[in-house]
């Protein structure tokens, strides 16, 4: 079963962009703005918050588990290799052990990382340098501060992580989750 994440339990920030309009579809994929991950990846995430308290950040969370059916809208939406799993193969969401996220200050502002989240161009890969070297500096934050946590991360994507060998774990539909998502 998957472990949902709340604020009160985690402390961290949810700002779930599918769950409105303001994401790259334009419109709510999710029926509610929640997040839920594998329960290994939930230690995994809690290891992280503790690392980003100790250098005085949060986190804020984009997005989590994301039922298969949700991947096949997002792919319908914008068929992108670069940036989305093809929904026949999954998602590593699809498996509820990716999680898309930022750092926030104190003041729950989010460290500038260069671009938004879900900026589908090569602005976002985590190699490049055409960014200011303070959102440099704050995506090797974040990188550091979640491969400390044991995540993987994903070069096209700044904001997201996953566990190591993600076919280790299956695949959900949201009525096998039971999460109510979609």
């Amino acid at each position: 079963m998957l472990h949902k994440i709340t604020t009160e339990e985690f402390g961290v920030e949810l700002e779930i962009a599918y769950a409105s309009t303001a994401n790259f579809t334009g419109k709510a994929v999710y029926k509610k703005p929640e997040a839920y991950l594998h329960p290994k990846a939930a230690q995994h995430l809690k290891t992280a918050i503790s690392y980003a308290a100790a250098l005085g950040y949060k986190i804020k969370i984009f997005d989590a588990y994301r039922p298969s059916e949700a991947q096949y809208k997002l792919w319908e939406h914008t068929p992108d290799a670069n940036f989305l799993s093809h929904p026949d193969s999954g998602s590593p969401h699809s498996r509820g052990i990716a999680i898309d996220l930022t750092l926030i200050d104190e003041n729950g502002v989010e460290l500038d990382m260069g671009t938004g989240f879900d900026d589908f161009t090569k602005k976002s890969y985590h190699s490049n340098l055409e960014i200011s070297a303070e959102a440099q500096k704050n995506r090797r934050i974040l990188l550091g501060i979640m491969s400390a946590a044991g995540w993987d991360w994903y070069d096209n994507e700044w904001w997201h992580y996953q566990l190591f060998n993600p076919r280790a774990y299956r695949l959900y539909s949201d009525a096998e989750a039971g999460t109510g998502l979609i």
